[in-house]
């Protein structure tokens, strides 16, 4: 985090997004983690997890320390990594709420160790480089989880919740713009409405209506933010045939209106 802080000599980086994972691990700083328009204070001992296409901005006030790394979907699969571990350890939201992970100051320890070692296996003539990183990344993935005190069904891979919340998940990226209601999800999922969003309930604290609503009001904040088009066509987008609707669901979403969000952030 230095490095980057020196390199930008102390300058805000504007609102971003990558097609990567980014870990971010705070010793120390002053400022703040902007996700998806959401605003976390940074404090000591944080651990900040951004997933890929999620819009992202540190603002940091004075030089900071910590550490980031980033790994990609190609990294997972080139080193046998099944994408439902890193679903599964819940660590990286792909919508909703972000809060950064608080750990105590041995485990931000065992983490800066394993970073050190991360760091010894970069030179590219080192045998099986990348499945060395792959199994640390698993290891430092691990303890931050550990240190949530989960459920211990979050682990569990095979636990049918785990996998149906995946699944759901995965269809909600796909068919937001498309499918509203709960209703529309469960046949897909082989499961009744009351079902799904019992499971999702227990598993996220969210219902399963509630994780719909965040995945289009995230949409519709990063096209009001980063697009012109005009919010009737953000609408249809989205798939509502009337604009007003899509303003209303916006206002009792966001607490204003499309048009004010817009115009607050320009």
């Amino acid at each position: 985090m230095e490095v980057i802080y020196d390199q930008a000599e102390g300058k805000v980086d504007i609102p971003h997004r990558h097609d990567y994972y980014t870990v971010l691990i705070v010793e120390e700083a002053d400022g703040k983690h902007v996700i998806d328009y959401k605003s976390y204070d940074f404090s000591p001992f944080q651990v900040h997890f951004v997933s890929p296409g999620q819009v992202h901005q540190v603002v940091t006030l004075s030089r900071p320390k910590g550490s980031v790394f980033t790994f990609s979907q190609d990294f997972l699969v080139e080193n046998n990594i099944p994408e439902r571990f890193i679903t599964n350890i819940n660590l990286f939201r792909q919508f909703g709420e972000t809060p950064p992970l608080a750990i105590d100051e041995t485990t931000f320890g065992r983490l800066s160790r394993i970073l050190g070692e991360m760091e010894e296996c970069l030179p590219l003539d080192l045998h099986y480089r990348n499945r060395a990183l792959g199994a640390l990344l698993q290891l430092f993935l691990i303890y931050c989880n550990n240190s949530r005190l989960l459920d211990t069904t979050q682990l569990d891979e095979e636990h049918s919740g785990v996998c149906m919340l995946r699944d759901f998940k995965d269809l909600v990226n796909q068919n937001y713009n498309k499918w509203h209601k709960v209703a529309e999800y469960a046949p897909t999922l082989h499961i009744t409405p009351k079902h799904l969003s019992h499971t999702v309930k227990s598993l996220t604290g969210k219902t399963a209506k509630e994780l719909i609503q965040d995945r289009l009001t995230l949409e519709a904040k990063r096209l009001l933010f980063h697009t012109d088009l005009t919010i009737k066509e953000i609408a249809y987008r989205l798939g509502y045939e009337e604009p007003l609707h899509f303003s209303s669901f916006f206002k009792k979403q966001a607490g204003e209106s499309p048009s004010q969000y817009r115009q607050g952030r320009q």
